[in-house]
Order: structure tokens, then C-alpha cells, then sequence
């Protein structure tokens, strides 16, 4: 059977790293020129790819994986001093946001902080009938996606930040609310909502085409599962296994794994799979859908999940006490593929892999994903070198894992051994031996966070999978981006002329 997408068949090289990773001085990496000058440093060192994590707005815990929508950009990114230079803030008003240190991101202070800046100037936003025009079409354009969003950021600002099956009975339902009822509190907010949601798809538009102007295409991520406190649960609850009291029937996760002996209890909701069939899968596709028109290529996370999930009891302390449950497989993505039939996609088929699961990963055609932090542990590994496919992303780690200098620092030695004798190397300068491994993979294409080039160690790890709190937060600073681009980026762009990256 011929595979139903088939696009990875060039090699080239990218970097990893999230929006909220960049420097700058408003607390938190934005969409602004330090976005831009990261373009250049890609483009300059021959560098065709740039993946970051996913870009809906964040709620408790601060993870871009746990969003309040799938549609939605996360009004954080907004570069506020592009909005300075338009009159809509003023120097004094951002100084608190000045003050925060830049080494790392304080989402506490992000949440106490901005919010009032956002809501100020969404504010003068309207009363200064600012692009009025482009405004009203973003809306118009947006709409089905947005309206739902908007009315559930506000709701959720009306009762002071509580999940929505916590609110008054006639606001539990999206279909059942009547928006002429609503308080005019609600209806102001859904406005500020709204504007600030063209802000950010503004500058992400104004970015992602700078990019590709400069031949830089952006990987993003899609999580296969929603948050429980999202509007995507509230707007529509029939694509779900809830009970009559809206509360999920089961809760999803994974099996005790590389990254957790107690296995991972995401909370996310289950997908009520036969209701999707019946539907060819449309929740699906619009999903979809809207992420391509976001990125050039999109990583599916737990790409495992769509062949059987792991299904938690909603009352279980941990994962362990789950069951595999069989999904839809190539159903979906044969309807995916009839709406976007020269879609790019990545699988992430990282965790428990077994035969049905490749099967589907074959049949779709999607490119796997390997690790090389993973390599070394056993005997053979499907990750080392010599046994890595051509259809594959290479990764030395991911955004889960922790950087190589640090993974390296607390293995045991007989493992540091076997890498070593496989690599032939010392191990003194293990992140820069894996990035040269890596561009000589027969893996079609490596991405490499950018801790990595950075040489850094555990004070640059991104997340910690299981830890709930205290991730995220990882800033690079100029000065360190200074040094790449002079120091290391002649030798990356060299990597890529020896091995046709």
C-alpha cells in the first residue's frame, strides 16, 4: 500500500527552541526582533528548520502541552515593544516587566504583570479604532474558533480564574449560553480577548513569513491531547468520554517509561473515538487544519496514541493502573489526508513502541523520531547509529529530556563506556560529539536543541517529565547567542556542506 504521506526525502538540519526561550527584556521570549535575529542565525549557518513547542495560551503549570485552546496564540509572545512603538504602551508602563531577570522565565510575575499591560492596551486598542479594518476581517476569518475562545477566556476571568465546569450552570455548556444575556464585564473581556488574539497571529504571520522569506521553516507541535480546563473540552463536550456531571469518564497518560517509573498521569480527557468516526473525524480535521496554517510542518505528539491509549480511571493515583485502548489508526489520518493531502507531518513514536504501532507509522509514511540520548542503554538499540532510518528525525534529546552535557554527566560509567567505544570519542565534549554524530546520520533530518550548542548543562534543561511545577522556564541570553554566531555557527554551517545538510 503506497503510504498516505510521503514528504521527508531531502536532508537538512535544524535547532530547537521555544518561543519563550529567546532573549529579550520583557521577562519571556517574545514574537519581536530577537524572534527575527534568531531567524538570521539559522539562516546564515545554513539551517533550514526551526521547531518550537506548541504556541496556545498556558494555565497551571505553565506547560505549552496543558493550553486553554488548540487554536489560540498565547498573548505572552506579543512583542510588547513593537506596540511601544505604536503608542499603545508607554516606557513607564513596561518597566516592571523591565525589571524581571532574563536568565529565566517567572510565570507568577508574567501573570501579575502583563495581564493589566495586555488588557491596557487591547483597551486603547479600540478606543483608538487602531486597523480597524484588518481587525474586523481577522475576526470574521476566525470565527469559529475564536467566538467560543473568547466567551471562555472571559468566563473564566469572571469567576476569577475557576475551570469551567465550576461555573454557574447556565454558562457549563458553550451551545447553550446566550451571549445577549451575558454580563457586559464579559462581554468587554471577550472583546479584549479578541484583540489581543489579532495581535498575536499579527506578529506571528508578520515572523513565520520572514522566515521562509529567508528559507527557515518552522516546526510546530501538536499535542494529541487537550487540557480538561480548555475551550475546546467547554465548546464542544460530545468529542469526549465526560460523565453526566461534565467530569472525564477516564483520564489519559502513559505506562511506566524512560521518563517515569510511576508512568505519567497527563488528566487530559479521552477522546470518544466512535462519535468521531460517525463525524469522519471533522473535530479532527479542523484541528488540523488550523495548525498547518500556523507552521510549515507540525510534529503529532504521542503519535502512539492515535494506534491504542493508555486509559487511566479519572480517580487513579498514578498511571500504572491504566489499559490500552485500541484507536482509529489510519482511519483518521485517511480523512486527514482527503482535506489536506500535502500536509507535513512529523510522528513523535517516542515510549512504548510495538508492531501495530510501526504498522501504522508505515502506512501514514509519517517520519519517526530517534533519540540519541536513548542509544546507549541496552543492547542494539533501534537509536544507535548504525540501525537509524533514513525517514527519521534525529534529536541527541528533546525538550523532555535533559541537555546531553547534563544526561552525560549522571550516567553510570559502564554505560558512559559503551558510548564512548561506539563514538570513539573522550566524552569532554560529548554535546558537540553528538551534534556531529548526528549531521552524519542517515536520518534525513536532524534538529538539535539549543542548549546543546550551547554546552550546557542540567541549569539548561527545558522539562522535566512528571515534575509539575518548575519547568519551562530556560532562557538563553544575547550574550550566549553573540558567541554561537561567532564562535560555533562556521562549524555548523561546515557540518552541513561535509554531509549535504
Amino acid at each position: 500500500m503506497k503510504p498516505l504521506f510521503n514528504w521527508l526525502d531531502t536532508r537538512s538540519a535544524g535547532i530547537l527552541m521555544h518561543i519563550t526561550s529567546l532573549p529579550g527584556h520583557t521577562g519571556i521570549g517574545t514574537l519581536g526582533k530577537e524572534a527575527i535575529e534568531f531567524v538570521h542565525l539559522l539562516s546564515d549557518a545554513g539551517l533550514k528548520h526551526w521547531q518550537i513547542c506548541p504556541l496556545g495560551p498556558t494555565g497551571f503549570g505553565d506547560s505549552p502541552y496543558q493550553s486553554f485552546s488548540s487554536y489560540a496564540g498565547n498573548p505572552y509572545l506579543i512583542d510588547l515593544d513593537a506596540l511601544l512603538a505604536e503608542g499603545l504602551l508607554t516606557e513607564a508602563e513596561l518597566k516592571p516587566l523591565r525589571d524581571l531577570p532574563e536568565k529565566s522565565v517567572n510565570y507568577g510575575a508574567q501573570w501579575s504583570l502583563r495581564w493589566p499591560l495586555l488588557r491596557l492596551l487591547a483597551g486603547r486598542f479600540l478606543e483608538q479604532n487602531h486597523e480597524a479594518k484588518n481587525y474586523k476581517a481577522f475576526c470574521l476569518s476566525k470565527d469559529r474558533w475564536l467566538k467560543p475562545f473568547t466567551m471562555f477566556m472571559a468566563l473564566k476571568h469572571f469567576f476569577n480564574g475557576a475551570p469551567w465546569y465550576q461555573w454557574e450552570d447556565i454558562y457549563r455548556v458553550y451551545s447553550d449560553v446566550n451571549e445577549s444575556s451575558l454580563p457586559e464585564a464579559v462581554l468587554v473581556e471577550m472583546e479584549i480577548q479578541s484583540v489581543l488574539q489579532y495581535l498575536f497571529f499579527s506578529q506571528w504571520d508578520q515572523l513565520r513569513a520572514y522566515a521562509l522569506e529567508h528559507k527557515v521553516e518552522i516546526i510546530g507541535d501538536l499535542p494529541i491531547f487537550v487540557a480538561m480546563d480548555s475551550a475546546d473540552v467547554w465548546a464542544a463536550p460530545e468529542v469526549f468520554q465526560l460523565n453526566d456531571q461534565m467530569q472525564p469518564k477516564a483520564v489519559a497518560g502513559v505506562p511506566p517509561d524512560y521518563f517515569s517509573p510511576e508512568g505519567q498521569l497527563w488528566g487530559n480527557p479521552i477522546y470518544d473515538w466512535d462519535y468521531l468516526e460517525k463525524t469522519n473525524f471533522q473535530w479532527w480535521v479542523d484541528r488540523i487544519q488550523a495548525s498547518m496554517t500556523l507552521y510549515d510542518i507540525v510534529r503529532i505528539d504521542h503519535f502512539r496514541g492515535f494506534d491504542a491509549f493508555w486509559r487511566v480511571p479519572a480517580d487513579a493515583p498514578t498511571a500504572k493502573t491504566g489499559e490500552w485502548i485500541k484507536a482509529p489508526g489510519l482511519a483518521l489520518f485517511k480523512a486527514i489526508r482527503k482535506t489536506l493531502p500535502d500536509a507535513r507531518f512529523i510522528a513523535e513514536d517516542l515510549g512504548v513502541v510495538d508492531d501495530a504501532m510501526i504498522e501504522l507509522r508505515e502506512a501514514t509514511g509519517l517520519p519517526g523520531m530517534a533519540v540519541l540520548q536513548f542509544a546507549f542503554d541496552g543492547e542494539n538499540s533501534d537509536y544507535l547509529p548504525h540501525n537509524q532510518r533514513a525517514n527519521c528525525i534525529l534529536y541527541p534529546g528533546t525538550h523532555d529530556n535533559n541537555t546531553t552535557l547534563g544526561w552525560y554527566a549522571e550516567l553510570e560509567e559502564p554505560i558512559r563506556h559503551r558510548l564512548r567505544e561506539y563514538l570513539r570519542i573522550s566524552g569532554d565534549t560529548i554535546g558537540w560529539d553528538f551534534i556531529r554524530s548526528g549531521y552524519a546520520s542517515v536520518c534525513r533530518l536532524f534538529i538539535m536543541p539549543l542548549q546543546d550548542l550551547l554546552n550546557l548543562g542540567s541549569d539548561g534543561r527545558m522539562n522535566t517529565p512528571g515534575v509539575p511545577n518548575g519547568n519551562w522556564g530556560w532562557r538563553a541570553n544575547h550574550d550566549q547567542l553573540d558567541r554561537l554566531r561567532y564562535e560555533s555557527m562556521s562549524y555548523i554551517r561546515d557540518l552541513g556542506r561535509i554531509y549535504y545538510r
